[in-house]
């Protein structure tokens, strides 16, 4: 305090000391507050402080984040944005201005948060992460699936369950937690550990992933919209397929990842395939390589069989010759017979035999010439490199089918289990099926106007054939017929009768039958 002048009792003050003095007096009385407004001149600086301003429609106040606090905010601070915010008033001497010290920022509303979330979402995709060239496609036939989910869920359960069902691999669960502030960080830390894992190691590498969780409100699935995570999805390598939420949930990590699915049980079917379906159709490219092959074979079969039938068998070739041989040694004389004259004879006759011989030895090798021109061997070499082509087609596309199948369909097998499953399925089937026909034919047997003649009834048939149901139907003196179970009677209606209707008579009671006299004793008398 300066001198106190003459002529006033009061204490002058510094600028100085009353601007501390202020700034005390506001920290003491304001050491708590809590504010809900619009942010606007956002600025990061250098040095990690964030300088802002919270304003409404009718005033506006100064704000900073010290940079220690800045991790700590539930959003990132944005222009335009509606957030509510805590922290204590204070005054910047040197301005002559007072501002907030803000501690802690979350979004005002559910309108915030997807405001800010369209802005994300609209910067990240002029970024390209959203674009569908990048995405990476899913393995066929995965041999280790990695799996980022909380331990203690359904969704761990149900996605194990699914994955036992369909395909049997190795499975990799990372625990995380996916609710909170800790979600983002530890389900990106995750993510970036699977991908850090060397192939061969002692840890197997996943061949695919998959970032799970059940369903929620805005603020629940909020930790699976942050940049961090999203940018993390988009630099990893293995392909990862986002199970956030239900159907109609959508967040930011569902635009960067590979692919999205409904619900994690979903993505746990387009993880893995279907062992008995890859069975079946291995099975199947067997049987069509067998058919392919067997029809290659006959192919040529019956292309050799119909070029064979263009050429003369060797018997017909020398039919004629023995023919003619036959009539030339036919005409000639016996050995003992002969005579000089017969052996000159003979002799002439053989000189054109030999003549002869060679004649048609020589035209049927003109003829064999003329054929054989037709049947080069460069036909054959290329009809033998036609068929040697598609046989390498073939076995390629049998190794590359065989390729398909990994090694571990012998190693898992399955089916006997799924065997005595569907014999158990089926005899149940087939127990409430047959319950199912007794009960009917207990209803039909009940139905059946016939049954009651097995009980001693019968049936009162009119003349027009109908049937009587009761006595007011008949008149007296009518004729009728009357069906027992054994056989048909007729009858007439006495109509109305004064004779008192006597009881059925009791039957006869059989009269006893004589005993039999004693057998004779063996014994004899003995008088």
């Amino acid at each position: 305090m300066t001198d106190v002048a003459p002529d006033s009792n009061a204490p002058a003050y510094s600028v100085s000391e009353l601007a501390f003095a202020l700034k005390r007096t506001l920290e003491t009385s304001y050491a708590f507050v809590r504010l809900r407004g619009e942010l606007s001149k956002v600025t990061h600086h250098g040095n990690g402080h964030v300088y802002l301003t919270l304003k409404d429609d009718k005033s506006a106040i100064d704000g900073v984040v010290w940079k220690g606090n800045v991790r700590g905010l539930g959003v990132r601070p944005e222009h335009g944005l509606e957030v509510i915010v805590t922290g204590k008033i204070t005054t910047y001497p040197a301005g002559s201005r007072y501002q907030i010290v803000i501690e802690t920022m979350e979004a005002a509303g559910v309108g915030a948060l997807l405001a800010q979330l369209e802005r994300l979402k609209a910067k990240l995709a002029a970024e390209g992460l959203f674009a569908p060239d990048r995405k990476r496609p899913l393995p066929s036939m995965p041999a280790v699936v990695g799996v980022i989910t909380s331990p203690t869920g359904a969704v761990i359960r149900d996605i194990l369950h699914r994955i036992r069902d369909r395909w049997p691999c190795q499975v990799l669960v990372w625990p995380v937690v996916v609710q909170g502030d800790a979600a983002a960080g530890q389900v990106s830390a995750a993510i970036r550990g699977f991908n850090a894992i060397a192939p061969g190691g002692a840890v197997p590498r996943p061949d695919i992933l998959i970032v799970a969780r059940g369903g929620g409100s805005v603020e629940d699935l909020w930790a699976f919209n942050d940049e961090g995570l999203a940018r993390t999805v988009a630099e990893g390598t293995i392909p990862l397929i986002s199970a956030v939420g239900h159907e109609t949930d959508t967040t930011l990590i569902d635009f960067v990842s590979d692919r999205r699915a409904p619900t994690p049980t979903a993505a746990a079917e387009m993880a893995t395939p279907v062992l008995s379906e890859l069975r079946a159709l291995v099975s199947d490219y067997d049987r069509r390589l067998s058919n392919s092959g067997g029809r290659a074979v006959e192919e040529r079969r019956t292309r050799l069989t119909s070029a064979a039938r263009g050429l003369p068998r060797p018997a017909d070739l020398l039919a004629l010759a023995q023919q003619r041989l036959d009539l030339a040694v036919r005409g000639l004389p016996r050995l003992d017979d002969l005579t000089a004259p017969a052996d000159r004879r003979f002799k002439e006759v053989a000189a054109r035999l030999d003549a002869a011989l060679q004649r048609n030895t020589d035209i049927h090798a003109r003829d064999l010439l003329k054929v054989t021109a037709r049947l080069s061997p460069d036909t054959l070499h290329r009809q033998r490199a036609d068929a040697g082509r598609r046989v390498g087609d073939l076995r390629r596309r049998l190794d590359l089918a065989a390729r398909r199948v990994p090694e571990r369909i012998a190693q898992h097998a399955r089916l006997p289990a799924l065997q005595d499953r569907l014999n158990a399925v089926a005899r149940r089937r087939l127990e409430r099926e047959g319950d199912r026909l007794a009960g009917l034919e207990k209803l039909r047997q009940s139905l059946n106007p016939t049954r009651p003649l097995e009980l001693g009834f019968a049936l009162v048939h009119k003349a027009d054939g109908g049937i009587a149901r009761s006595a007011s139907e008949l008149a007296s003196g009518e004729r009728v017929r009357l069906q027992f179970k054994l056989g048909d009677r007729d009858a007439v209606i006495d109509g109305e009768s004064s004779m008192a209707i006597s009881p059925p008579a009791a039957p006869a009671r059989p009269a006893p039958k004589p005993k039999a006299p004693p057998p004779p004793s063996s014994q004899g008398s003995l008088f």
